[in-house]
């Protein structure tokens, strides 16, 4: 049984990295996929609290175990659900988005679902994808050319 000390360092870790970490895994493996390998992810992190603890990016860590978990029991990538089906919870998007962000590679799909979907910063996605900003900044720029031009939009409108 954990000590008193363990279990509240890993409770504060755990709200201040789990719900960064559940939008990235959703970004990169879709919805339901990613909240599953968010559990997959905190648990392991429990399990190997002690190690993870003194790691340099544990969030970092954890993402890329969350990650393989995931492609590892993933049938079908779904990164937005239909509305009518979610029972009108998920905002309406336009209907060539999903398919759009499904060509681009993954690295691009993830910065840019964080940064544009979920507001995070550069920094924050280079810092939790363990990437430097530049990188992070090149992916969204590379794939944000790509959607314009897979759902014909110009950038100059």
């Amino acid at each position: 049984m954990p000590d008193d000390e363990t279990s509240e360092s890993f409770t504060g870790f755990v709200r201040r990295v789990g719900p960064r970490l559940k939008q990235s895994l959703i970004a990169a493996l879709g919805g339901e996929a990613g909240r599953e390998a968010t559990c997959e992810a905190l648990a392991w992190a429990w399990e190997n609290w002690p190690r993870l603890q003194n790691m340099e990016n544990p969030a970092g860590y954890l993402y890329k175990v969350g990650r393989n978990r995931g492609i590892s029991t993933l049938r079908r990538k779904v990164l937005f659900t239909d509305p009518e089906i979610a029972g009108g919870e998920e905002p309406w998007v336009e209907p060539a988005l999903a398919g759009a962000l499904a060509r681009l590679g993954e690295n691009q799909r993830v910065a840019i679902l964080l940064i544009h979907g979920f507001g995070w910063t550069y920094r924050e996605v280079a810092r939790h994808l363990d990437l430097a900003t530049g990188t992070v900044q090149t992916h969204v720029k590379r794939g944000m050319t790509k959607l314009r031009h897979d759902l014909k939009v110009d950038a100059n409108v």
